[in-house]
């Protein structure tokens, strides 16, 4: 059932809170034993996590049945990436570092919003560590597998919610992306992403990654049920979304830009045509500062998230995972000079594409989500036409750019074409508004021109 169909059936009441909740309960039971289990985190608390999402469904029903109105996400059951705060459970953030904190002491901002809409959450979801890494892999709750083929990656860093939604287990995930994390997994599982404008939703109560760049995003398994969420968290209706318009879009194309994998570039080509279908013009457009984006990134987030992390990598260096204690290890050699040079070049980049960009008269573009499909877990290059590649950084390439602009941004499945004997995986396509078009529009345009 999808989230539209969910939504309207306990609105009605044909389907009560408390037996979605109950049934989606059952579904993460089912988890265990299986290469999934590790999707959802906090065993040792998710029984507590979910007496109380029973409870909250109770309610809800009882309210619906004295005649008060339901919210516009009565009773759905939603997931929460573990670096967010919800009330009365720890937040792990995927990591060892904070082990035997004790519970969250109130919401985070978007979890509030969430229940004044009328949802329920169910479970804390596996993510990357503490959101720095792009592949879901490296986490003290192991890596997490991708539901198409349990020997890959889900992609990162909000794996669990990306795989849960992927998997039928929830409807609606929350999730976090400062570089790729929600747009890389939503392509590497099949499912769509979307990534609001920068500032649109809080990031009160969510652990840091680089402030600069943090956004909260989630996860849902069409256009149409991103559309209902999207609006019922308050990021603006129809009438703001100009869907009756015919946009201008840029096919993006040159330096930054390239795709190793022809199931990628084959789902651009099918995305190009869907758009032309629907009577927008798209046409092959250049930005060749992505590459400078994509270094600024790394400059700004590694200092930040240096900064974040530098006394318990100091104080307990054994609690992060190798991988993270090595990247974090490798952003001390960086000078404040180096850092504000950085902080104000991406000032300068931000005006000089916005100006540019709105003077060739476009108004969105269009890219890969990933350069290639899900890679096998515990691989850190692949061998692509004779080419060394390497996994972590290729991943973040294509969607760094708007993260670092803060454009409003939609990550679609593609289209894949069954080739006989070659594994079936997903990709993606991501749109993304510039900030004089409606935020909402790429996702209208993604929900009725690509599906």
């Amino acid at each position: 059932m999808s989230l539209t169909e969910l939504v309207d059936d306990l609105r009605a009441g044909r389907v009560t809170a408390v037996e979605h909740v109950t049934d989606v309960l059952g579904r993460i039971d089912a988890l265990r034993g299986t290469p999934w289990e590790n999707l959802v985190v906090g065993r040792d608390y998710q029984e507590r996590l979910a007496a109380q999402a029973l409870e909250q469904a109770r309610l809800l029903d009882e309210r619906r049945a004295g005649g008060e109105a339901p919210g516009p996400l009565h009773g759905v059951a939603v997931a929460v990436k573990d670096l967010i705060d919800v009330a009365g459970v720890p937040t792990r953030c995927g990591s060892q570092v904070g082990e035997g904190a004790g519970p969250a002491v109130e919401d985070a901002a978007i979890v509030r919003m969430l229940r004044e809409a009328g949802a329920i959450v169910v479970a804390k979801t596996h993510l990357h560590e503490f959101a720095y890494g792009p592949t879901g892999a490296v986490s003290a709750d192991g890596p997490a597998a991708n539901p198409w083929d349990a020997a890959r990656i889900t992609g990162g860093s909000s794996s669990g919610s990306a795989a849960l939604v992927a998997k039928g287990v929830v409807p609606l995930a929350i999730g976090t992306d400062t570089g790729c994390s929600v747009r890389a997994p939503a392509a590497l599982c099949g499912i769509v992403g979307v990534k609001p404008p920068f500032g649109a939703l809080p990031t009160g109560g969510v652990f840091p990654l680089a402030e600069s760049f943090d956004h909260v995003g989630f996860f849902t398994r069409t256009g149409a049920d991103a559309l209902l969420a999207w609006d019922a968290v308050g990021l603006g209706g129809a009438s703001a979304d100009g869907a009756a318009a015919r946009y201008r879009i840029g096919r993006l194309a040159g330096a930054g830009w390239q795709v190793h994998d022809e199931q990628a570039r084959g789902a651009v080509d099918g995305a190009e045509r869907g758009l032309a279908d629907a009577g927008h013009v798209v046409v092959e457009v250049e930005l060749p500062e992505a590459v400078e984006l994509v270094e600024l990134y790394g400059t700004i987030t590694g200092a930040q998230a240096l900064a974040t992390h530098e006394q318990h990598l100091e104080a307990t260096p054994d609690r992060f995972q190798e991988l993270t204690r090595e990247r974090l290890r490798a952003q001390r050699g960086r000078t404040a000079s180096q850092y504000i040079h950085a902080v104000r070049r991406l000032s300068e980049l931000r005006l000089l594409i916005g100006e540019r960009l709105r003077a060739e008269g476009l108004d969105m573009l269009l890219a890969a989500t990933v350069p290639f499909r899900a890679p096998l877990i515990g691989v850190e290059e692949l061998d692509i036409d004779g080419a060394t590649v390497p996994v972590r950084p290729e991943i973040l390439r294509l969607c760094i750019p708007f993260s670092v602009l803060g454009y409003s941004v939609v990550a679609m499945p593609g289209t894949v074409k069954v080739v006989p004997g070659h594994d079936i995986l997903p990709v993606g396509v991501q749109l993304a508004a510039l900030p004089h078009v409606a935020a909402r529009a790429p996702l209208m345009l993604g929900a009725q021109a690509l599906g």
